[in-house]
């Protein structure tokens, strides 16, 4: 008799882990990627042919994270209702439209609406991307933070496509009206090639997906302890506080940084290296931080984080020295999405499984609220005395307040 006969031989496990949570990963490149962060290299040229403050710059940014605020409020209801597996695909075609959308209008405020729209609809894609992601881990427990580590450096993907296709196609636009427009179509067409692509991961993950709860048999039920444990805000309040921050500072960073360079008279070459090497480093963080994650129940691993992305967000605000810059960068991509990870592997060191939907969402509100103040802000204080750079001092500061408060957060 062979092994695979012996009814008390254990069944080989063949998923392919890393390739889903690879596919998966689309989703995040979708979301972050490309929806919020490849407008950072859109900016200078809209500026310029639009005539914005640096205000008006950041609104676009803020409307986006209104929107993200908006589907993160939402989701936790839809996913009660729809299967994740769906939400992921249904946000990230929504997120394709939204994007095509926003190459037709030159008015501020339809595009205002249309960057609001796909900030709903990133939402929608992270975290139903990030839940499939932990329920991915939690079958294979000594991977867990790797698993996860791979979803949330996606958002590389996305940024390194966009380092190289939005200057590729500006460059193949100019002279013509508007020639930002073809590099929002662009985008939406990689939008639209990953949401074909994430179909496979979507459909291996739906057979083993716990059906959506419509309703709940008694008053009260859907609150009911789960192993003795529910997610409750005052239990998380420091990480919380901390995430906050962190939303506050990074986006600071990825939607005018760019901008500061061209200002600071970076060649375009420079700017798409700079640009590439940062998404290229969000992608290898899985690989830096995933013990880091694994290791840490409490608040620590987002403290630290959040500490380090200070720094690198503080180095352009205080010289122009090339090799600095750089450095900057890559410890800023190396860095950022990690964490996000690290919220998500909190929720799931300190809960149940039932419960991590309601505490991933809880975080993504958070972060979409300190979004929504980030980039105004650093855009208002880029129009007044100092420029961009005081206003990446502000960014730095939130981060390293960020980092403090996170620093207090116990493992329950």
């Amino acid at each position: 008799m062979s092994p695979s006969d012996d009814p008390h031989t254990p069944p080989v496990d063949t998923t392919p882990y890393v390739r889903l949570a690879l596919a998966l990963a689309l989703g995040a490149a979708v979301s972050l990627g490309i929806t919020r962060f490849a407008y950072g290299l859109l900016l200078p040229t809209m500026r310029d042919d639009l005539g914005w403050s640096y205000t008006l710059a950041g609104a676009m940014n803020t409307a986006n994270a209104m929107g993200y605020l908006l589907g993160a409020l939402v989701t936790p209801w839809l996913l009660r209702r729809t299967p994740a597996t769906t939400l992921l695909l249904w946000g990230s075609a929504l997120a394709t439209v939204f994007m095509a959308l926003s190459g037709f209008f030159t008015e501020a405020t339809p595009l205002l609406l249309q960057r609001l729209l796909a900030g709903v609809a990133s939402a929608l894609v992270f975290i139903a991307g990030g839940l499939l992601a932990a329920r991915l881990g939690a079958r294979q427990p000594r991977r867990s933070g790797f698993l996860l580590g791979i979803y949330y450096g996606g958002t590389g993907i996305g940024i390194a496509l966009s380092a190289v296709g939005v200057p590729w196609v500006l460059e193949l636009a100019a002279g013509r009206p508007h020639a930002w427009a073809w590099a929002w179509w662009v985008l939406a067409l990689s939008c639209a090639a990953a949401t074909l692509l994430m179909r496979w991961p979507a459909r291996v993950l739906a057979t083993s997906e716990a059906p959506p709860v419509t309703h709940s048999p008694t008053p009260g039920a859907a609150r009911a302890p789960i192993n003795g444990r529910v997610f409750r805000v005052r239990d998380f309040s420091y990480a919380l506080a901390g995430y906050t921050g962190f939303g506050v500072g990074y986006i600071g960073y990825m939607t005018f940084v760019i901008a500061l360079l061209k200002e600071q008279g970076s060649s375009p070459g420079a700017v798409t290296l700079f640009y590439a090497l940062l998404g290229v480093a969000v992608m290898a963080s899985s690989r830096i931080w995933a013990g880091l994650l694994d290791k840490h129940q409490n608040g620590h691993a987002l403290a630290l984080l959040n500490a380090l992305l200070g720094v690198a967000t503080i180095v352009p605000a205080l010289t122009t020295a090339w090799p600095l810059v750089l450095a900057s960068g890559l410890l800023f991509g190396g860095v950022f999405l990690s964490v996000v990870a690290s919220t998500t592997a909190l929720v799931r060191h300190n809960l149940p499984p039932a419960q991590w939907a309601v505490g991933i969402s809880a975080f993504t509100i958070v972060f979409a609220a300190g979004q929504i103040v980030g980039p105004t802000v650093v855009g208002f204080i880029a129009d007044g005395p100092g420029g961009l750079a005081r206003g990446l001092v502000f960014s730095a500061i939130a981060l390293w307040l960020g980092a403090a408060l996170a620093w207090r957060q116990r493992a329950l």
